[in-house]
C-alpha cells in the first residue's frame, strides 16, 4: 500500500496524538509482567513472531535455540557471541557503546542538545541538575544512538571508566523512535532516564539510558533492575574512587548495562576531550565496539 505525503504527516500526527493519549505507565507495567512469565510454546512463538518481523539475526546470539529463551525477558536481552561485536582496542579511541541508529550528535552549544530539526533541549534539564557536573559538559559533545525492538539490547562502554555517581530521574514514556523525536519537544527530557557518570580516560563522560513505553526495564551490572518499579521521586547514588577495593572499574567494550526491550543511548562528553569519526551521519548504523570517537586528550596514566 503505498501513501502519498500528506497522507503520512496525517498518519504521523495521530501516532503523535495517541502517544500523549495512551496509559504508558500502565502498559509498561502490564508488557514488563507478560515479557517476565514462562508462557511455554507461547512464548516460543511469539519470540519467533518478533524473529520474522525485525529480522533478527539469531546466528550472532549465544543461544540460538529459541526453546532456551523461558521467557521474552530471556530473549530481548539475549547475549551475543564473543566475536559478534569486535571490540577496537586503539587506546585512543572510543567505541559505539550500543547497536543501533545515530539520531543526532554532534556540539552542545550554550547548554543545548539538538533533539532533531529545529528541536532543542537542554543540558540541565536532561540532567536534571545545575551544578559542577552541568558545567563540566558545557559545550562540550553529544551522540544519540537509538535502540529498535530488533537491535542487541545491552549497552557497553566506549572507554575505560570509574564509576562516579548514578542518578535515576522518574518521567514520561513516550516511545523514542525518529517520529517521536521529532514532534514531541524535549523528550529525552520529559522521559524517565538513568544517568551514569564516569571519570574516564577522556574526561568526564555522561552515558544516559532513557527509558520509554513498553520497556520493561533498565538494568546495571552494579546495581541490577533500576526499574521496575518505576518511581516517582529521584534517586542519586555515589561510589568509591579509583583506589577503593569496591569501586565500579569497567573497561572499553564491557558490558554495563541492559534494557528490556529497545530504547535509546545518550552520551555525553566535556569539550576539546574527543573528536567524533568522521564518517559518523544523522541514521549512521552504529554497532557495539566500533569506531565512535578518537581522543583529543588522553590521561595515559589514570586508567590502563
Amino acid at each position: 500500500m503505498k501513501y502519498n505525503i500528506f497522507e503520512v504527516i496525517k498518519l504521523d500526527k495521530l501516532k503523535i496524538v495517541i502517544q500523549y493519549l495512551l496509559p504508558k505507565h500502565l502498559l509498561t507495567k502490564l508488557f514488563g509482567w507478560i515479557a517476565t512469565q514462562q508462557g511455554g510454546w507461547i512464548t516460543r512463538l511469539a519470540i519467533l513472531i518478533f524473529i520474522r518481523i525485525y529480522n533478527i539475526k539469531m546466528y550472532e546470539a549465544q543461544q540460538q535455540d529459541i526453546s532456551t529463551y523461558l521467557t521474552f525477558n530471556d530473549f530481548f536481552t539475549r547475549s551475543l557471541k564473543n566475536n559478534s561485536r569486535p571490540i577496537d582496542h586503539d587506546p585512543s579511541l572510543l567505541v559505539f557503546p550500543a547497536d543501533g541508529k545515530i539520531l543526532q550528535f554532534g556540539q552542545i552549544k550554550s547548554g543545548y542538545l539538538l533533539q532533531a530539526k529545529e528541536h532543542y533541549y537542554t543540558l540541565e534539564t536532561l540532567l536534571a541538575r545545575k551544578d559542577s557536573i552541568t558545567e563540566i559538559f558545557n559545550q562540550g559533545h553529544f551522540i544519540t544512538t537509538y535502540i529498535s525492538p530488533g537491535d542487541y539490547h545491552r549497552i557497553h562502554m566506549p572507554c575505560n571508566g570509574i564509576l562516579k555517581e548514578m542518578v535515576y530521574i522518574p518521567g514520561e514514556l513516550f516511545s523514542v523512535n525518529p517520529i517521536t523525536t521529532i514532534n514531541i519537544p524535549n523528550i529525552f527530557a520529559k522521559n524517565e532516564r538513568v544517568i551514569c557518570i564516569f571519570d574516564t580516560n577522556f574526561g568526564i563522560m555522561a552515558q544516559i539510558l532513557i527509558g520509554a513505553i513498553i520497556v520493561g526495564g533498565i538494568e546495571t551490572i552494579w546495581q541490577g533492575n533500576i526499574t521496575p518499579p518505576h518511581g516517582e521521586n529521584i534517586k542519586f547514588w555515589t561510589y568509591s574512587q579509583k583506589n577503593a577495593t569496591d569501586a565500579v572499574i569497567l573497561l572499553k567494550g564491557q558490558e554495563m548495562g541492559k534494557f528490556h526491550l529497545g530504547s535509546t543511548v545518550i552520551n555525553v562528553f566535556e569539550n576539546n576531550k574527543i573528536q567524533f569519526n568522521n564518517h559518523i551521519h544523522i541514521n549512521y548504523t552504529a554497532k557495539v565496539g566500533q569506531y565512535l570517537a578518537k581522543g583529543i586528550q588522553i590521561k595515559k596514566h589514570f586508567l590502563l
